[in-house]
């Protein structure tokens, strides 16, 4: 596949971004199932957020253009090979990972509508509906403005500079797998859909990293990408659940409670598999202090904000607290990482837990420096849900750079969470 002929030929009447409706990350499907079943009538309210207010997308995108990719979108249904695929392929060593009445309704859905404005060079992209339908917009929402990003600033170079772009990319791609492969016993995964250059870089990479690193990959977040390439879907659960049960909460007990009864539906919902703790909604340090002892026998960790070394060595500290070998348990780095970092944390952590990485924004969007004013470099857009049944959601996190959600319930969910200063840290993708 010549990708810059791809590129330099986007003059198709239309070239969607997002193909089907799993083209997205397989955590958003597993958490839709739990949802389904525990939370069907909650009505919640997602947003785009982009970090970067330097990056003016509604200057660069244009509002026709993005309309008719998010219509695309709409139109979309699960393909008859798709649903096969889902209901029976094995995932994480399972047969019947999707119960057929979630799988019934999936068949049918449609996205629900969205809420498109202007304003100050960005535009407000919003979502509302039923938890389940709205969930499912973040991820195709987000590919679609990355990759219009991508098109717009690659939009008036000729064939030839674009094979020398995309030759730049390819290169310093296979660098940092050259690099990777020298880790002998690393294990590490695509996280890059959601802000992906484009849908065929994003395969690209994942072509590239079958070649390059055989099995030390292990698979990708991207359903669709999976399916295609007959590898194994990655994912569990993310910050969207405990935010929306938290919302839910009538009261400061319940609110103390939410991350905990989001993780006992978890268990529930999935019968001891895809037993992931993502601890750090409302600081991690707190959520493992208070955790009951049922958690501490779980498989392992995702580490997707803060310090990640130090992360690391307080779910360390913790497994040992509660009488748990951590040589048995594993560790997910998911935050920011590039190849030096990747490597900073396998040789930290080597034989003191088993590591493995979701890597994100820096496999499947580095064209840094690639052209003039920087203009491809990454940038931090997240599409969150930012109320539930009318009541605001709120995220601390370990980096407070990463927090969101109005001022005073901030500080409520701070005194009620037990949050104290935590320390900055630069937010880039």
């Amino acid at each position: 596949m010549d990708i810059a002929t791809r590129v330099h030929n986007h003059n198709w009447k239309i070239d969607p971004i997002v193909r089907s409706l799993i083209d997205t990350d397989f955590y958003k499907l597993l958490m839709c199932q739990s949802i389904y079943r525990n939370k069907p009538d909650t009505t919640v309210e997602f947003s785009l957020i982009n970090r970067t207010k330097s990056v003016r997308l509604a200057d660069l995108i244009d509002e026709g253009e993005l309309r008719e990719q998010l219509d695309h979108v709409r139109s979309l249904s699960l393909r008859r090979g798709e649903s096969t695929w889902l209901r029976g392929n094995m995932f994480y060593g399972k047969r019947q990972m999707f119960r057929p009445d979630f799988m019934e309704w999936f068949e049918g859905l449609r996205l629900p509508p969205y809420h498109l404005e202007k304003r100050d060079g960005q535009y407000e992209l919003t979502f509302e509906g039923k938890w389940p339908e709205v969930m499912l917009w973040e991820i195709p929402a987000l590919a679609v403005l990355m990759e219009l990003r991508s098109r717009a600033v690659l939009k008036g170079m000729g064939k030839f500079e674009l094979q020398v772009l995309y030759a730049r990319a390819t290169s310093r791609l296979w660098e940092k797998i050259e690099r990777l492969r020298r880790l002998d016993r690393l294990k590490i995964a695509d996280f890059g859909t959601r802000r992906r250059h484009s849908f065929l870089w994003q395969d690209w990479c994942v072509q590239a990293m079958q070649e390059g690193l055989g099995d030390k990959f292990t698979g990708t977040s991207n359903c669709k990408i999976a399916m295609n390439r007959d590898i194994e879907a990655i994912g569990t659960n993310a910050h969207e659940l405990p935010m929306v049960y938290a919302a839910l909460a009538r009261d400061d007990a319940e609110l103390a409670e939410a991350p905990y009864r989001v993780l006992a539906d978890w268990h529930e919902e999935h019968e001891g598999n895809l037993r992931i703790i993502l601890p750090d909604t409302y600081g991690s340090e707190g959520f493992l202090k208070r955790a009951p002892d049922w958690l501490a026998s779980w498989t392992g960790i995702r580490i997707d904000s803060g310090d990640p070394g130090l992360g690391a060595e307080t779910a360390i500290r913790w497994w040992q607290e509660r009488g748990e070998d951590p040589r048995r348990k594993l560790v997910i780095f998911s935050d920011g990482l590039d190849v030096d970092k990747i490597e900073e944390l396998y040789h930290q952590f080597l034989g003191r837990v088993k590591v493995s990485f979701g890597w994100g924004t820096n496999l499947t969007n580095d064209f840094r420096a690639l052209v003039p004013n920087d203009a491809l470099a990454p940038f931090s857009l997240v599409c969150k849900a930012v109320a539930a049944d009318g009541r605001p959601t709120v995220k601390l996190s370990d980096n407070p750079n990463k927090a969101m959600g109005p001022a005073d319930e901030i500080a409520r969910y701070k005194r009620v969470f037990g949050v104290g200063e935590q320390t900055a840290r630069e937010v880039l993708v």
